[in-house]
């Protein structure tokens, strides 16, 4: 049977009636959206969809979020680790910026919260029981025996001084610090050449905390040459120190604790003709004795916990003791004396690098680093700090706080810091991610802010910042 073609556009068929109409019958015109209502997605199975047909959030909704704080924090810690591990000054990188306060490259200001040689920033609020303090002759002339102060900072005048000529004066010859030292020229018969201040309670430590820390240059043998000491030996709590116990290069602590006897701690590992720093200290009935900051066994079978040293009858004499038989030949410099505390001795120590000084300045300071230049404008910074709780326990955004800048410090953001764990035994660590900075740019800064700080019970020590940017 022939097939019979009807061409008649006023024919309207519905679905209904073309129940089986096959696709490849379709080959022209457009089926609307609402046509394909229930494509099922395994019937798309070749072709390209463009990138503006597949909206964001359909792939998204698929990926799992990456947080990668994490990674930047313990990469910004261990930066903090190398350069404190190779004492590296500040430096920075495309991404980072490390400082651990080697030196004072990195800061660019600072009020009343100066870098400390030991390596770290903080507020100075004074140096707690700080009773004596010896400047080494910077206030006199050199050559003069007419000495007006012994001490620097501190309301204590010499009473008086014992010697002529060569025997004690300021000189040029040695010094640790500055331009002069004072030299003392005892001679093997004689004690006499001396510094000396009248009897005070600040020499008398009791039972309690002390330390006597210094430097000294001793020039020649002589056996019981004595550097300082307070009393004749007469009265419990007398002592004085001394070197070249037995003619052996030795340090010695002497203190009469009865009618009968003294307790001697030698301590080897000195030598004529050199710098030394030396300091003994007592903590909680504890005596330790260190060697340029190095604590060394010491040989005692006294109990220092009841032990008086010092009292309030006696002398406080520099250059000799009248309970030595030989007074000090050579140089002595930057000597301190602490009553109820000890400067030095939960550790091992880096002495003084420069004149101590009883500084005292505002319980609130802060400092503020160099520009860092980042290589494009930023405006979300984080930062690590570690820091020390030297007393008290500080918090974190009152005691500490951090702000952030990239105009080269014309605006700063006040950042909100959350404590990690420790960074050492000691040393705290604290960080902030992603801070959004107000004013966006390239000249990068940080700054630190103290408050709150009060020496002996609130004392903050910055130990080093690494930047993110």
């Amino acid at each position: 049977m022939a097939i019979i073609k009807i061409r008649n556009t006023a024919i309207d068929l519905d679905a209904a009636e073309i129940p089986n109409i096959d696709a490849s019958k379709i080959t022209s015109g457009t089926i609307s959206s609402s046509r394909i209502s229930g494509l099922p997605a395994s019937s798309i199975s070749s072709g390209t969809f463009s990138d503006a047909r597949i909206a964001a959030s359909n792939v998204s909704q698929h990926a799992s979020s990456f947080d990668d704080n994490k990674i930047v924090n313990d990469i910004s810690t261990l930066a903090i680790r190398q350069s404190s591990n190779e004492n590296k000054a500040a430096y920075g990188g495309s991404s980072m910026y490390v400082d651990v306060f080697q030196d004072g490259t990195g800061i660019s200001a600072n009020t009343n919260a100066p870098r400390n040689a030991s390596e770290y920033v903080s507020t100075a609020v004074g140096d707690t029981g700080l009773v004596f303090l010896m400047d080494g002759g910077e206030t006199e002339s050199v050559g003069s025996t007419n000495f007006y102060n012994l001490s620097s900072g501190v309301a204590v005048n010499r009473d008086g001084i014992n010697g002529s000529g060569d025997s004690i004066r300021v000189r040029d010859t040695q010094k640790k610090f500055g331009s002069n030292a004072y030299y003392y020229e005892n001679s093997s018969s004689s004690h006499d050449y001396r510094h000396y201040f009248n009897a005070n309670s600040d020499w008398d430590f009791g039972t309690g905390d002390f330390s006597i820390d210094g430097f000294i240059y001793y020039t020649a043998d002589a056996h019981e040459m004595s550097i300082m000491g307070v009393g004749t030996g007469s009265t419990n709590g007398d002592y004085f120190i001394r070197i070249n116990e037995w003619n052996s290069d030795q340090l010695v602590f002497n203190t009469k604790y009865s009618t009968n006897g003294h307790a001697n701690i030698p301590s080897t590992g000195i030598s004529p003709n050199t710098w030394l720093h030396i300091c003994v200290a007592r903590k909680s009935g504890v005596l330790k004795i260190f060697i340029d900051g190095v604590s060394r066994t010491i040989t005692s079978s006294t109990n220092w916990a009841t032990m008086p040293v010092g009292n309030t009858a006696g002398q406080l004499q520099w250059g000799t003791s009248m309970y030595a038989g030989t007074g000090m030949y050579g140089y002595i410099d930057g000597w301190r004396m602490y009553k109820g505390t000890a400067k030095y001795f939960d550790a091992n120590f880096t002495p003084p690098t420069s004149q101590p000084v009883a500084a005292t300045t505002s319980a609130t300071g802060n400092f503020i680093s160099n520009a860092i230049t980042a290589s494009a404008s930023t405006n979300k910074m984080g930062a690590i700090i570690t820091y020390q709780d030297q007393a008290g326990t500080n918090t974190l955004n009152t005691d500490i706080v951090l702000q952030l800048s990239a105009d080269g410090g014309s605006n700063f953001t006040t950042a909100t810091l959350t404590a990690l764990p420790d960074f050492s035994t000691g040393i705290k660590m604290c960080k902030v991610n992603d801070l959004t900075i107000g004013t966006a740019g390239t000249s990068l800064k940080y700054k630190l802010s103290f408050a709150n700080q009060s020496a002996g019970s609130k004392e903050a020590r910055i130990r080093g910042v690494s930047l993110q940017y």
